[in-house]
């Protein structure tokens, strides 16, 4: 038995980055989803796909564990919204904004994958390429348990409506 592939096979991520935008804005939620709060940015971009109806101009992407895909979903676009777990010295369960420039980098990087990457150092390679979008926001939200489990911690789980709150907020800014 011979099975038919097609000429050229594409991922998922391959399609989207193959189409034209849909909006002005893009909200990306990064992370590991099998690795308990590290999926925080995945989880809420699952909530706001549930409703988002109400925000006909925002694409909202589980851009996963990102890697040099995001440089091209981010580009050119009026505002990209960046959502991710970050360590920031904080009660768990803490999110906060920042401007990239506020952000300091302590990822360890252990090359051996190609989607691994340094979420600023792409930021900073769409600056260089001319294709950082207009306007670009992270939120960060303190994790409290990563570790190998697919499902957030009781802390996280329990505000991810204050989450959609903050992020929602800033799409209507």
């Amino acid at each position: 038995m011979t099975r038919a592939f097609p000429a050229q096979p594409t991922c998922s991520m391959c399609s989207l980055l193959n189409k034209s935008p849909a909006g002005d804005i893009i909200v990306l939620g990064l992370g590991n989803p099998l690795m308990a709060d590290e999926g925080i940015g995945c989880r809420i971009i699952e909530c706001l796909l549930a409703q988002a109806e109400k925000f006909p101009s925002v694409d909202f992407i589980d851009a996963g564990t990102g890697g040099l895909s995001v440089l091209h979903l981010i580009a050119n676009r009026k505002k990209a919204i960046i959502i991710d777990c970050a360590y920031m010295e904080m009660e768990p369960g803490t999110i906060k904004k920042f401007q990239p420039d506020e952000v300091k980098t302590i990822k360890k990087l252990a090359h051996l994958s190609l989607h691994e990457t340094d979420i600023i150092k792409v930021i900073n390679l769409a600056k260089m390429l001319g294709q950082y979008p207009k306007q670009l926001i992270i939120f960060g939200i303190e994790p409290h348990t990563i570790e190998p489990q697919p499902a957030l911690s009781n802390t996280l789980n329990a505000k991810i409506n204050d989450y959609l709150a903050a992020i929602t907020n800033e799409l209507s800014i």
